[in-house]
């Protein structure tokens, strides 16, 4: 089946193709249509497999059908998602697909003036998009009334479990309608999203993609055994290696992003950091310099391992790893989305053992190590530009002068 054929209206089938959507992915024809016939739809499947659109198509066709009978306007579908980033890119897919309809599409986030927001309010709103704290402020001021709303979409509800929005789920339920549609979209499920789903949907269509690895099939990914001191030199023969790739270089700390963006930095290279520290426009802007190409590799902590789709990115290194297991698997899948073949890497220190045995049980498999001679090892080191913070080498370079090579 392609999008032509489905029974939606003829400026998103163009828009679709423009964009070059031919054929659904198998979460898009497994949820397109349910969401159509108004099913409340729980939907579990893998990052990168194209979730947003598969709900964002139809409900960009709800709205067009429903405002050629509605006489007043409300806000007729309300997307929840626990991170800023995460709220801009959604409203941008219901922005780009619902280009020639008359839709209004607002991304509501907190560490921003809130002026232009409330004038976007007032001058009415289709699809809200937004983070809990904002939006609770401008429920408590007014200027959002949820009372008529259709759909209610919760999207990443695993992770917002995570950053502890459960009481802010179950709180927003007060200002919303009983008799609504809703659309609960997880990466991951378990016992608590099961929980949460069942208070917030009733008799659900079920649609879940669970492979014995839940790493997304695009996804080649391997590790390396490299020592926590010899990363950086790694990192660094890696991207020079790959000169035209572009990564994304995962860290467990933002004081681990700022000190590997500067020894990259020291070894010539043009990178920039990304973490939950940073100022919300910065972010925003360092993201869209990304998005760009004008910058190819983003160092950053797992604040963009969750729905930041980029769908050009072919590199993942996961610098450091990560102590939740979940993380390894939806930082792999910043690549390999859509269509494209992924790569990623990890480097584990003998420190992270314990890292790796988490994940390997999470995803049920064995990671297949990358085979690292040590000759190579031993030359990527001593190869490095960093020479600034390269002890080892200048300690060599220093005993050679003395006419005594030492090997590291």
């Amino acid at each position: 089946m392609k999008f032509k054929d489905y029974p939606i209206h003829q400026e998103i089938k163009d828009q679709l193709d423009r964009l070059g959507f031919v054929r659904p992915t198998d979460i898009q024809y497994r949820a397109i249509q349910p969401i159509l016939d108004g099913e409340d739809v729980m939907a579990v499947a893998q990052t990168g497999t194209g979730k947003t659109a598969a709900f964002v198509i139809p409900i960009i066709e709800q709205i067009i059908r429903a405002k050629s009978k509605r006489k007043e306007s409300n806000i007729h579908c309300l997307v929840m998602v626990p991170t800023r980033e995460l709220a801009k890119q959604i409203a941008a897919v219901f922005q780009e697909i619902g280009k020639n309809s008359k839709i209004k599409t607002l991304g509501l986030i907190g560490g921003v003036e809130q002026e232009s927001q409330i004038k976007s309010l007032q001058n009415n709103v289709d699809v809200l998009v937004t983070t809990p704290g904002r939006m609770f402020d401008l429920i408590s001021q007014g200027y959002i009334k949820l009372e008529k709303i259709q759909v209610l979409v919760l999207d990443e509800a695993d992770l917002m479990l995570d950053l502890g929005f459960h009481k802010d789920i179950k709180d927003i339920m007060r200002h919303i309608p009983s008799k609504r549609q809703t659309l609960f979209f997880t990466a991951t499920i378990d016992k608590k999203i099961k929980k949460l789903a069942y208070e917030v949907v009733k008799d659900a269509l079920r649609i879940q993609f669970s492979p014995n690895n839940p790493v997304a099939g695009k996804v080649d990914h391997t590790i390396a055994f490299i020592a926590m001191d010899d990363k950086r030199f790694f990192l660094e023969n890696i991207l020079k290696e790959y000169e035209e790739g572009k990564f994304i270089v995962f860290v467990r700390t933002k004081v681990r992003a700022e000190r590997v963006d500067a020894a990259m930095v020291r070894a010539g290279l043009k990178v920039e950091s990304l973490h939950g520290g940073m100022d919300q426009k910065k972010r925003f802007e360092l993201l869209d310099r990304f998005r760009s190409g004008e910058n190819n590799v983003l160092i950053t902590t797992d604040v963009a391992a969750r729905g930041i789709d980029i769908p050009d990115v072919d590199y993942v290194i996961n610098y450091d790893l990560p102590e939740n297991p979940e993380n390894y698997v939806h930082r792999c899948g910043r690549t390999g989305r859509g269509n494209r073949q992924g790569q990623a890497i990890a480097f584990c220190s003998p420190d992270e053992k314990i890292f790796l045995d988490a994940i390997e049980t999470y995803t049920g498999e064995e990671i297949e190590v990358y085979p690292l001679k040590q000759d190579d090892y031993q030359w990527i080191i001593k190869d490095a530009e960093d020479t600034s913070y390269n002890w080892k080498k200048l300690i060599n370079e220093a005993n050679k002068d003395d006419g005594k090579e030492e090997e590291w």
